[in-house]
């Protein structure tokens, strides 16, 4: 499971689609719905939110706006509370998460969509969250699943 704090505008077309589907997924887990990925390390700060299920809706909402803009047809109706991303309180996201996560990405679209490169933000600016998050100073969060150095 994925859930990119990467704004959606960063993501290629196979990155925005399999995390819609991921976060769907996510949604039923954190609505009780399913027993599997209960303790997914990706679900923690929904889960610490004072709101899970709307948090969650909330970065449903950001994936469909950015969709929509690129004319694809994701469901809304999928997304069980519809609030935006500016409707419920963020969530913090560190700029060494952002950074990993990007570096995540540049490597599958270098293999998948390399014309997709080129929109990727550079390694030595700010990197776009997506909106339901706020950014701060800090590292690789602690609940991302970080493989040793050489692999992946």
């Amino acid at each position: 499971m994925r859930l990119w704090s990467l704004h959606p505008s960063v993501l290629d077309r196979a990155a925005l689609v399999a995390c819609w589907r991921e976060a769907l997924l996510a949604q039923k887990v954190l609505e009780g719905g399913t027993r599997g990925y209960r303790s997914h390390p990706q679900l923690l700060r929904f889960r610490d939110h004072p709101a899970p299920v709307e948090a969650v809706g909330a970065f449903l909402t950001g994936l469909h706006r950015e969709a929509t803009d690129r004319g694809y047809s994701f469901d809304r109706s999928r997304i069980h509370e519809q609030v935006g991303p500016g409707d419920v309180p963020s969530i913090e996201v560190t700029d060494g998460q952002l950074g990993y996560e990007l570096g995540h990405l540049r490597g599958k679209v270098a293999h998948r969509a390399e014309e997709w490169l080129p929109r990727l933000p550079s390694d030595d600016g700010p990197v776009p969250a997506h909106p339901l998050f706020t950014v701060t100073s800090g590292p690789v969060e602690p609940w991302e699943v970080v493989p040793p150095t050489g692999t992946a």
